[in-house]
């Protein structure tokens, strides 16, 4: 862990019953289990497609295997945040962590490509569920620095395991491509931990009498509406890189690969630097979506593959540093009672975007000509929503209710 993100167990918390870094670091590992659905079993399409070549249909239905739950997350997560302000937070994180394990090794067994695919489904449900639990608890245990800290080591560990969980992927998909799914196991390990070591959070008087008023839905659509876009701009390089360099001459799969850690590495690098930042997240948004594309326009408008890296590069710190800010300005913009449909509709808007990203590329590709078009129009629509957040930065900011730390 960096020693910007490392934070002492004594530091305040919103909630005195959580001590030590235990809690964070299920929480933390929570937030990963996503990440495992969505990278896992690429390195095995081949394969799969290769098991289920005689299914009709087959070459539509297999590389849904791979990008189905991220939709379903996409869609369920604004219930599954009802659910968390209904149910409770913990008691939903640890049945659907159990869930998560069930049906993502379901396909350990399951003969039929239908089958498996109406499994990844219920795993995006079961995903939807833990990523608005763990986000939601940290803003429950948390407050202030702290909490800031703790978003942003959120990202570093999602950038950090989605290279490890590539990794893993392939080295599980030489005995098999079933053989990847076993990982999902790891949920039946971290569910009783959670149950035993996670704190039931409790409101507090003020935020239970803040409760009282009505869900602020005006003020998360425009944070909502910022995170789709900013979750595009997030999954561009991950996403097209290793296509960018193949228009580029680049076949060696090593370097690609090496391109795409040292790309992961930045987002960490950004998320370390978001935990040393003071100002307010909505002041340092236009600055952050420039940066972004800036990275754009150096990868897109150049044919050489060393500026194509730095681009990426500069991309990708930029990123680092606008994920944890965004959902920061929207933890801030909730108390107790509302913060699990909040994160709902956060985390929903973020993971359509990473669903969207591919396809509009596509169809920029397709209009342009290149990829490395749509990676300059990508770039200037950046630099335009970086423009058109100026004025943001200037406004009073409204005041919250003292229980929710004020960062924005």
């Amino acid at each position: 862990m960096p020693a910007s993100a490392a934070l002492p167990a004594h530091e305040h918390t919103g909630d005195p019953a959580v001590w030590g870094r235990l809690p964070a670091v299920l929480l933390m590992a929570g937030s990963c289990l996503p990440i495992l659905g969505a990278v896992l079993i690429a390195p095995v399409l081949p394969r799969m497609q290769d098991e289920f070549q005689h299914v009709p249909g087959s070459a539509a239905l297999v590389p849904l295997v791979l990008t189905v739950p991220a939709l379903s997350l996409a869609v369920l997560a604004p219930f599954a945040g009802v659910l968390v302000d209904r149910l409770g937070r913990k008691r939903l994180l640890v049945v659907a962590t159990v869930l998560y394990a069930l049906f993502g090794t379901a396909p350990l067994w399951l003969g039929s490509l239908v089958g498996i695919l109406l499994s990844r489904v219920l795993v995006g449900v079961a995903e939807a569920a833990i990523m608005t639990c763990c986000t939601t608890l940290i803003g429950d245990y948390y407050s202030g620095r702290t909490r800031d800290r703790y978003l942003a080591l959120q990202t570093m560990c999602a950038s950090a395991s989605a290279t490890l969980f590539f990794v893993l992927g392939g080295a599980l998909g030489s005995i098999g491509w079933r053989a990847p799914f076993w990982l999902y196991a790891v949920g039946l390990l971290l569910a009783p931990a959670m149950a035993r070591v996670l704190p039931t959070p409790h409101p507090t008087a003020e935020s239970a009498t803040a409760g009282q008023h009505p869900f602020p839905l005006r003020r998360m659509a425009g944070i909502c509406l910022l995170t789709v876009f900013g979750a595009m701009v997030f999954y561009t390089v991950p996403v097209e890189m290793a296509y960018l360099m193949d228009d580029l001459g680049v076949r060696s799969t090593g370097v690609v690969g090496a391109v795409t850690a040292l790309a992961s590495a930045a987002t960490v690098l950004g998320s370390v630097l978001f935990t040393r930042l003071t100002d307010r997240p909505r002041r340092r948004m236009p600055a952050l979506f420039l940066l972004c594309a800036v990275g754009f326009l150096l990868m897109g408008a150049t044919d050489h593959v060393a500026l194509v890296i730095v681009g990426a590069v500069v991309n990708c710190v930029g990123t680092g540093l606008l994920l944890p800010s965004l959902l920061t300005l929207a933890l801030s913009r909730l108390d107790f009672a509302d913060r699990g449909r909040g994160t709902g509709l956060w985390t929903a808007a973020f993971f359509l975007g990473e669903f969207a990203c591919p396809l509009a590329l596509l169809a920029a590709k397709g209009m342009l000509g290149t990829l490395a078009s749509a990676v300059v129009l990508l770039g200037l629509l950046t630099m335009l929503v970086s423009a058109a957040l100026l004025p943001l930065t200037r406004r009073s900011p409204k005041t919250l209710p003292q229980h929710v730390p004020e960062s924005i």
